[in-house]
């Protein structure tokens, strides 16, 4: 059984934060319910990769993996005759997910306020890049400025003040983390509800999102164990740890005790130079000179290695020793196959794809791929002909 079988969601994002949101719960089992525009839909519909050939809004492969498992229905939300129906869907709803900017849901009447009174059992998630206050003026950031304007530029690289921050790790790192934290937050106020009998409204701030992951920087800024600086030294541990080339790609390897510095002598076959280091020098004694002559001689190592093989010997006697990996090297990785990571989803526009599923198990409720993303209101008349219309639910539900 689903996790999330007979929760009713109405999602009424148009961008990958909320539209990933949602993929989450209706993965799980929700019913999530995409409202659109009539005519063009989310304009996620239009973002490449796209396909070739077909209608265009159909042609997305973003859009195809973040709407898998969902209805779409076309609705004019600046009509009255639409809103009305859509204040009927509200009312047998369990949840609404939006990321647009402040005060769109008010000209809604959907404001936190509003759903209170007239719908106090609804769990109202907006997911804004700076929240609702006090940055809310805000409303065009896109995902590579709430990455810089969280701190995370900083890591990118680390220590190189003289060197133009990079723009970090995926088009929209900001967007699926804080859509991964919305998730966890509904299910929360869900569960949370079965004995309030109360929603509530979930305020979600893509930048305090990525602040959250800034590891042990900003956590010990906020403790008062390191200064408040603009440096980006600061967010570097000033360790060994790097990316190092092997025959055949590149590893990366992190160390930073005793315990894998004697590992890696073991890994190493006792290698002199190893003897001129003092054993706790990674803990007390990092100097940088130090650092310089490890990276050389394991670099020197490493690109005689092949970096599977490495990797999986490293593992074995306790190091922090990974494969750097294409997306070639994701697809056809043995354990993402054992684990069935990937779904073959077939897609009456996009063909059949493989769509990544969700990085954990549940082992009696799991998350799954049953339908690919849906056409633009191709739920028109499944939805409104029963708008209404009591759902049933399971026991317990």
């Amino acid at each position: 059984m689903s996790a999330l079988k007979s929760f009713r969601v109405i999602e009424l994002a148009e961008s990958a934060a909320g539209e990933q949101c949602g993929k989450l719960l209706a993965d799980f089992g929700a019913e999530v319910i995409k409202v659109e525009s009539p005519g063009c839909g989310s304009p996620t519909r239009r973002l490449s990769p796209l396909a070739t050939d077909g209608p265009s809004a159909e042609r997305s492969a973003l859009f195809g993996y973040l709407n898998t498992n969902k209805k779409s229905i076309a609705l004019d939300t600046s009509d009255e005759q639409a809103r009305g129906k859509l204040n009927v869907l509200l009312l047998h709803a369990d949840v609404v997910v939006d990321d647009h900017a402040p005060g769109w849901l008010k000209a809604l009447g959907l404001d936190p306020e509003t759903i209170e009174q007239r719908l106090p059992q609804l769990v109202l998630c907006s997911i804004t890049p700076y929240g609702q206050s006090p940055h809310a003026d805000r409303t065009h950031a896109e995902d590579l400025t709430v990455f810089h304007s969280s701190g995370w530029g900083y890591h990118t690289p680390s220590g190189a003040d003289e060197r133009s921050p990079l723009q970090g790790a995926g088009r929209y790192m900001a967007s699926f983390e804080a859509a991964l934290d919305a998730a966890l937050c509904i299910v929360a106020a869900l569960y949370e509800r079965e004995s309030s009998n109360r929603g509530r409204f979930i305020d979600i701030a893509k930048q305090r999102v990525l602040a959250s992951r800034l590891d042990y920087v900003l956590g010990q800024m906020v403790a008062g164990d390191m200064e408040v600086t603009h440096q980006r030294s600061a967010f570097d541990l000033n360790g060994p740890a790097s990316i190092f080339a092997c025959r055949d790609g590149f590893v990366y390897f992190w160390i930073a005790l005793a315990s894998e510095w004697q590992a890696l002598r073991r890994l190493l076959g006792n290698p002199e130079w190893m003897n001129a280091f003092p054993p706790h020098w990674l803990e007390r004694e990092c100097t940088p000179e130090r650092v310089a002559t490890f990276r050389r001689h394991v670099g020197e190592w490493l690109r005689t290695q092949e970096r599977n093989e490495i990797s999986a010997e490293g593992q074995k006697l306790g190091l922090i020793l990974v494969p750097v990996n294409d997306p070639q090297d994701v697809v056809s990785s043995p354990q993402y196959a054992h684990r069935q990571y990937f779904t073959g989803v077939t897609h009456p526009v996009l063909g059949t794809l493989k769509h990544p599923t969700v990085a954990y198990k549940l082992s009696s409720s799991p998350a799954r791929i049953d339908g690919p993303a849906p056409l633009l209101g191709q739920h028109d008349d499944e939805v409104l002909r029963t708008l209404g219309m009591p759902r049933e639910r399971d026991a317990g539900q």
